[in-house]
């Protein structure tokens, strides 16, 4: 019964991720929106080993020879973990009968780690408050979470 429950969860966090990467190659596909940099993050994760959280440029940073690697495994890590904490908030019996509302809370409750630690950390500011487009990175960071939030709802349908 736990091991269901934990797949479950796992795939939930999977899909949704998965879900969010197809609308990112949606939108630089069709509004030329750049694509999120992965090797960046992977360098941001990199630099936390050795206690750097802040930096004034990620992209100032020591390049790390496997980041882009530690990139997209770090942003699916966090995906899993995002369906693990749906499924230990909404309940086991939410795997049998999955709804929008929890997802969409919780995808919209992770803005806040990108917004306050993500994107501060890599040189960005609060909020992508140092970016010169702000409130359009913000916009689309609440856009690209509810994809999330739709993924983890989709995905918990697909496989109750």
């Amino acid at each position: 019964m736990m091991f269901d429950i934990f797949w479950r969860a796992v795939a939930i966090g999977i899909g949704a991720t998965a879900l969010m990467d197809l609308w990112a190659i949606f939108l630089n596909t069709v509004f030329a929106q750049p694509r999120p940099n992965w090797g960046l993050v992977g360098r941001w994760v990199w630099h936390l080993r050795r206690g750097k959280v802040f930096h004034d440029d990620i992209g100032g940073a020591a390049p790390y020879a496997h980041e882009s690697a530690l990139g997209w495994a770090f942003h699916y890590f966090v995906g899993i973990v995002y369906g693990i904490i749906l499924v230990v908030l909404a309940g086991a019996a939410w795997l049998a009968a999955p709804t929008f509302p929890p997802a969409f809370i919780l995808g919209i409750v992770t803005v806040g780690a990108g917004w306050f630690l993500l994107a501060p950390g890599m040189g960005a500011g609060w909020a992508a408050s140092k970016r010169s487009n702000p409130m359009q990175i913000r916009a689309l960071n609440l856009v690209s979470h509810t994809v999330f939030a739709l993924g983890l709802f989709g995905t918990a349908l697909l496989i109750r």
